[in-house]
């Protein structure tokens, strides 16, 4: 691995352990009559007392614009903060305004040229980048948009002062949810996200703590987070995705490590419909397994909503509940504990469940009632917090689940206990001193909403389109899974995807080649049918394959896969999923797979 992903070592007494909230001036009771205090049946006093949270937002995020039609929308951390704060949640935590990651900073994890590409690249001079657009992966699900860069920047300056507020111990939670974009590779976009700021915030973590576990809970897998800490042990990535003829394509259950890393990369591969009583039967106990074994002194849940039922992309079945129950499960450990964004794609209950979870971190019931805000109308008819599960199938059987966590469980045992520091030290960055500035801090804190404006041409051509968000009136109404999958033939090793790999020195699949948006379009071809009787546009459906054909580089003439490749089953069967797992037990199950990043 190069220089620029060096791991850093922990201070021989890490910071940040045993914390608990008390004794400081923003804790103080709310008598808002939105709030109740979170109170469990049998639940201490000393176990439900409120954390310290410092909540990270920059006004000027919901400014930045994808792209029409474009799924992501920034504004959706605008809509949540508008909820956050009408709900009074401000009485309860710190609101910073995190400092823009500089270029030198994003460099700690990717190339300088690839930084250097994000900085200078515009809608205005895109053309002339034909060759490095190419070259890292910047085009249809990751366009390039007016200040792209600033965005970047304000996605990663949270989760690196967040981080480095915990290790200083200036409190026990920190939440930001413009960052979360857990696909972005050291040299490369990746579904959506440009610059991983998740990384960037664990090699913050790293330089206080020993051992880091990082939880994903997207539905989509973390696989550029993965890929960073492939080959060490200070990094413990876990990961609950779908898995199938899904974008990325990665994280099946073999994939668990390289080298010093060896176990230290868990994922479990699920199937559509997952209802909060199946998720949360393998979630608890795998983390709990893991806190056992890996014993970390730090950890980053990276809360993606596009788990949620009702995701334009994704196609789990929970609950805002079920969601927030792994955001609660998680901070009843008392570790220091960064809380990131992600996916999420139907804006409307994005807000809301991240909204929920801000008030669980800072210790707060919300009402269910929504309050009147700049937004109130986009969570209408019934103007609740709330987001319910649908009557989708779930495909994931009590049997499947077991076989999954118990081979999970078994990797776990493989691993060292609580593995000792290894690295080198590095000198501090210049966010540290930054910290020291109590003036500054002063200031920030004063209002996070009221802040200088900026050039203001500019501001307008990166604004977000009117009539943008009435994409929202309609999501959730079916069409969302993905129904392709693998074959028998993949299963067996005739094709390109998930296969059972009989040979244990293959590489990953590269990410590119499903393309993040497959379901939303997918979606929308049937929408196109239906309003053609049944029948589909010949015209509207060459032109939509050509496109996703040029989004994963593909021959937009090649000709079509025989009938014996097609991919139609939803949901790998147990059977493939048990003869991977039969492999592993073979004499070519110890060793592993290579990483697929330097």
């Amino acid at each position: 691995m190069s220089s620029s992903t060096t791991f850093l070592p922990s201070n021989p007494q890490p910071s940040g352990f045993n914390q608990t909230g008390g004794g400081h001036n923003h804790q103080r009771s709310s008598t808002g009559p939105l709030m109740t205090p979170v109170q469990k049946p049998g639940e201490s006093a000393s176990s439900s007392a409120a954390s310290r949270v410092c909540y990270f937002f920059d006004s000027d995020i919901g400014n930045y614009h994808y792209g029409p039609g474009h799924p992501m929308k920034p504004t959706r951390i605008r809509m949540c903060h508008s909820l956050v704060m009408n709900y009074g949640l401000y009485k309860k935590m710190e609101i910073f305004r995190a400092k823009p990651a500089t270029k030198r900073e994003m460099s700690q994890f990717h190339t300088d040229e690839y930084v250097d590409f994000l900085y200078r690249v515009t809608p205005d001079n895109v053309d002339a980048y034909a060759k490095e657009c190419l070259k890292f992966d910047v085009g249809d699900d990751c366009p390039v948009f007016d200040g792209l860069f600033e965005y970047c920047s304000i996605s990663a300056g949270g989760s690196m002062e967040g981080a480095a507020r915990l290790s200083r111990d200036k409190c026990d939670i920190a939440v930001n949810w413009a960052g979360g974009l857990h696909h972005a590779k050291k040299g490369s976009a990746s579904g959506f996200c440009y610059i991983n700021d998740i990384v960037l915030g664990i090699l913050e973590l790293l330089r206080y703590h020993p051992r880091v576990l990082y939880i994903d809970i997207d539905v989509h897998h973390g696989d550029g987070v993965e890929e960073a800490f492939y080959t060490t042990d200070r990094v413990m990535t876990c990961s609950f995705h779908k898995y199938g003829e899904f974008f990325p394509g990665t994280g099946e259950l073999r994939d668990t490590g390289f080298g010093k890393g060896k176990n230290y990369a868990v994922n479990f591969p699920l199937r559509d419909g997952i209802t909060d009583e199946s998720y949360k039967s393998v979630f608890e106990p795998v983390i709990t397994s893991i806190m056992e074994h890996y014993q970390p002194s730090a950890v980053v849940l990276q809360c993606g909503s596009d788990s949620l039922a009702g995701d334009k992309i994704g196609s789990f079945n929970l609950s805002m509940r079920g969601h927030a129950n792994c955001v609660e499960f998680v901070k009843s450990f008392g570790l220091p504990l960064l809380l990131l964004g992600g996916g999420g794609y139907t804006i409307r209950n994005v807000s809301r469940a991240w909204a929920y979870e801000t008030g669980l971190a800072a210790g707060q019931e919300l009402s269910p009632q929504v309050p009147v805000n700049e937004y109130y109308q986009y969570f209408g008819p019934d103007y609740t917090l709330d987001v319910r599960p649908n009557n989708m199938e779930d495909l994931n059987t009590r049997g499947y689940l077991e076989k999954l966590k118990i081979q999970v469980m078994e990797n776990l045992r493989q691993t060292a206990f609580a593995p000792s520091v290894q690295g080198h030290v590095e000198p501090r960055i210049e966010r540290d001193e930054a910290l020291d500035d109590e003036e500054g801090l002063a200031t920030d804190m004063l209002d996070p909403d009221v802040r200088a404006s900026k050039d203001q041409g500019m501001r307008d051509r990166r604004r977000q389109r009117d009539g943008e968000l009435s994409d929202s009136e309609d999501e959730g109404e079916g069409g969302r899974r993905d129904r392709k999958n693998y074959g028998q033939n993949q299963r067996n090793g005739n094709g390109n995807g998930n296969k059972s790999r009989s040979n244990s020195n293959e590489p990953r699949a590269p990410s590119s080649q499903v393309s993040i948006m497959q379901p939303l379009l997918q979606r929308q071809r049937t929408e196109n049918a239906n309003e053609n009787g049944g029948t589909a546009d010949p015209d509207a459906v060459k032109v939509e394959e050509e496109r996703m054909a040029l989004a994963q580089g593909m021959d937009v003439d090649a000709p079509a896969p025989a009938n014996g490749s097609q991919l139609t089953a939803p949901g790998l069967s147990e059977d493939a999923v048990m003869s991977d797992m039969a492999a592993m037990t073979g004499p070519e199950a110890s060793q592993p797979h290579p990483p697929s990043a330097s």
